[in-house]
């Protein structure tokens, strides 16, 4: 089984995704490979480079990821041209990693975490869709906490920048509300994990 698991920025993926993993499931990151693909020397790094110029470069060769945010996350073509180059080497590394895992533990779960998998239209590749919720005021308080770097204004652009929240939780097969305490997000993890289990039975 193939689990998408999504939701908006700061509703708190990871701590589901780490819940997870720790009772058995096989999970991909996206994140972690999007960062990855623009390590010196990749294809895509130099792609970004050759179309958002040297500016968004460190002196070491690096991507400057606050730099090329700023760029993207305040105009709508920057950031679909930068998805154009991103997304696909992110997605086929993404499933290389899940055939192998399938290959190695064909019973195993597998949870690809996609920050953008509706947004993409990945929905269809998966079992069924997890989405990780909390309202939408929440989300720019606990990304004002996250990135202090950010003003208000700046927070609310990049949570714009995606599809509303209330909206990939209509879509949702399965909705993990991230909005109460952590036991409570690991009662409804725990209860997901006996559901999904239950389904993997023959």
């Amino acid at each position: 089984m193939i689990i998408g698991l999504t939701g908006g920025i700061a509703c708190g993926k990871s701590t589901v995704a780490a819940m997870l993993s720790e009772r058995g499931a096989f999970v991909v990151d996206a994140d972690r490979i999007a960062r990855e693909v623009v390590m010196p020397g990749e294809p895509a790094l130099a792609e970004v480079a050759a179309v958002f110029g040297q500016a968004v470069i460190r002196d070491d060769g690096t991507l400057d990821r606050r730099k090329l945010g700023e760029i993207v996350f305040a105009d709508p073509d920057k950031r679909r041209q930068l998805e154009a180059i991103l997304h696909p080497a992110i997605r086929e590394r993404m499933w290389t990693l899940i055939r192998q895992a399938k290959a190695d533990e064909p019973g195993r779960m597998v949870v690809a975490d996609i920050p953008l998998l509706y947004e993409t239209g990945q929905e269809g590749l998966y079992n069924g869709v997890l989405v990780v919720y909390v309202p939408r005021e929440m989300q720019i308080k606990r990304l004002l906490a996250r990135n202090p770097e950010l003003d208000e204004a700046q927070a609310r652009e990049r949570i714009d920048a995606q599809m509303d929240i209330e909206r990939k939780k209509e879509l949702a097969d399965w909705v993990i509300d991230n909005s109460g305490s952590l036991e409570s997000t690991k009662r409804q993890v725990e209860a997901l994990w006996r559901r999904l289990s239950d389904m993997r039975k023959p």
